[in-house]
C-alpha cells in the first residue's frame, strides 16, 4: 500500500467519529415528550381547576384574574421547543389603535405593522376587536411579543407574518386565515431597512 494512502487510511481509523445533528436541541424527542406530559398533566387538572381549559399554556395565565396587568407573564407559560422565547417580555407595551396598512414603507404610529418591525422588545396588544388587511407581507424583527387576547384580532384576506432571520418571537391569541401572495413592493423590516420583496 502506497504510504499516503495508509497514512489517510490511518487518520479515518484514529480519528473519532462525531454525529452531528441539524436540530438545534441536543434531545428533540425529550422536548416533545415534555409537551405531552404538559398536555396530559392540564387535562388532568380539568377536574380541579375552574379556570383550566386542558391546553397548558392557556390553563398558566387563565387562572390569574389580574392577567391583564400581568401579561408579559404569558412569556414564561411556553413549553415545547419555544420554551425559551420571551418575545418581547422584557419591552414596553405597544397598543395597536389602528386597523389600517395603508404604508409597507412607511407605517404609522399605532399600526401593527409600525409596532413589529422596531428594534426594542415590544409587548403588542390591541385597543379593540379588529380585523387587519395586510397590503404586504408583515416582516417581524426580533423581541416580539403579539398578544391578541382579550380582543377578537384577525389578520385576513391579505399576506400574512415573515418570522425569518430573528429570534424570540411570541404570537398568542390571533387569528390568521385566508392569507394572499404579496411581493413585487418595498417592504419595512426595522427602523432603519427596506427592501424589495417578491
Amino acid at each position: 500500500m502506497a504510504p499516503s494512502l495508509c497514512l489517510i487510511f490511518l487518520f479515518f481509523v484514529l480519528t473519532p467519529f462525531t454525529p452531528t445533528s441539524s436540530s438545534p436541541v441536543q434531545n428533540p424527542e425529550s422536548v416533545v415528550e415534555e409537551v405531552h406530559r404538559s398536555i396530559n398533566a392540564s387535562r388532568r387538572n380539568l377536574a380541579y381547576l375552574s379556570c383550566g381549559t386542558g391546553n397548558p399554556i392557556d390553563d398558566c395565565w387563565r387562572c390569574d384574574k389580574n392577567w391583564k396587568k400581568n401579561r408579559q407573564r404569558l412569556a414564561d407559560c411556553a413549553i415545547g421547543f419555544g420554551k425559551n422565547a420571551i418575545g418581547g417580555r422584557d419591552g414596553k407595551i405597544y397598543v395597536v389603535t389602528d386597523p389600517g396598512d395603508d404604508d409597507a414603507v412607511n407605517p404609522k404610529p399605532g399600526t401593527l405593522r409600525h409596532a413589529v418591525i422596531q428594534d426594542e422588545p415590544l409587548w403588542i396588544i390591541f385597543a379593540r376587536d379588529m380585523t387587519i388587511r395586510l397590503k404586504e407581507e408583515l416582516i417581524m424583527n426580533s423581541f416580539k411579543t403579539i398578544d391578541g387576547r382579550g380582543s377578537s384580532v384577525h389578520l385576513s384576506g391579505g399576506p400574512c407574518i415573515t418570522i425569518q432571520y430573528v429570534t424570540n418571537i411570541i404570537i398568542h391569541g390571533i387569528n390568521i386565515h385566508d392569507c394572499k401572495q404579496g411581493g413585487n413592493a418595498n417592504v419595512r423590516a426595522s427602523p432603519r431597512h427596506y427592501g424589495w420583496r417578491t
